[in-house]
């Protein structure tokens, strides 16, 4: 018997796969495509207090071996979210992760305590956003203003708490330290990296915010290694993210010390990738006489 269920901080996910939040909606689209009873898990489109309209200007613009994006967490707010869009994602039968952003400590807080009475499964914050407080400086940057901002919401959060982690951060191994040692029950990452593209014949970059979040296969030699390095530094579970396009991707990320991962630009090539990878890490078990992923997890 092959088992792929992933108990992670007292949630069991029936597989590692989770669609990663910002390519994957609310999971609306692609419910019409395969039912999202068969993913471990969604985790929800960026959510901020208030309703965001986003970035102006080109958003996404592909580059080799990846994607560049500047969305600026458009989404429809939290209590939106909550009346509209929750109790759709409660119906797929499968773990809802709601990915929380802010601009500053108060809004991340009073965005969880609404959180903290609905049915979602856990929390995934994204400290990559700017704090405005501290002269637009992402909270992610720094492990100092990382500790605050995560030791805050620790007080207020009633869930399972994730903190998703920039590649962009001076340090990631201290930055993942000081999260755990604020709170956090476990760690996603990556995030984007900081990248941008430019308009050779205009003279001028391609997005109005001229910075854009690089993804795709292109990170994820850079993603694993980070992982790799987080999942030595700290006893907590860990969410691999960054340009798993297959199954072996994912294998690779969870030898590296990843407990589940998270599938995010592959969708855009192929909406039923994440059902190919859940198949292939199956197939992989029963070829190589594997019962559980804890007999591979952190084997590197």
């Amino acid at each position: 018997m092959i088992d792929m269920r992933v108990n992670l901080c007292g949630i069991e996910f029936k597989n590692p796969v989770i669609a990663a939040s910002g390519s994957f909606g609310f999971g609306r689209e692609y419910s019409e495509i395969f039912s999202l009873s068969k993913l471990g898990g969604i985790s929800t489109k960026g959510l901020t207090l208030e309703k965001r309209e986003g970035n102006k200007g080109i958003r996404i613009y592909e580059t080799t071996g990846g994607i560049l994006n500047s969305i600026g967490l458009e989404n429809p707010g939290i209590d939106y979210f909550i009346s509209e869009e929750l109790p759709f994602m409660i119906k797929q039968n499968t773990v809802i992760i709601a990915n929380v952003g802010g601009n500053t400590v108060e809004d991340y807080v009073k965005a969880v305590n609404k959180l903290n009475e609905t049915k979602i499964d856990m929390i995934e914050l994204n400290i990559s956003c700017p704090n405005v407080k501290e002269g637009g400086m992402a909270f992610g940057i720094k492990s100092k203003t990382s500790y605050r901002v995560v030791s805050e919401v620790r007080r207020a959060c009633k869930k399972p708490l994730i903190v998703k982690l920039s590649p962009n951060a001076e340090n990631i191994v201290q930055l993942a330290e000081s999260c755990v040692k604020a709170g956090a029950d476990g760690l996603s990452l990556v995030n984007t990296f900081s990248g941008m593209a430019v308009d050779i014949k205009n003279r001028k970059a391609v997005f109005d915010n001229i910075i854009a979040g690089l993804s795709g296969p292109c990170i994820k030699p850079i993603a694993l290694r980070m992982v790799y390095e987080v999942s030595k530094a700290v006893d907590v579970p860990i969410m691999g993210i960054g340009g798993i396009m297959n199954y072996k991707d994912a294998i690779e990320f969870i030898m590296a010390g990843a407990w589940t991962v998270q599938v995010g630009s592959a969708n855009f090539i192929k909406p039923t990738i994440t059902l190919d990878i859940i198949d292939g890490i199956k197939n992989f078990m029963a070829e190589e006489g594997i019962k559980s992923l804890e007999e591979i997890r952190g084997v590197i």
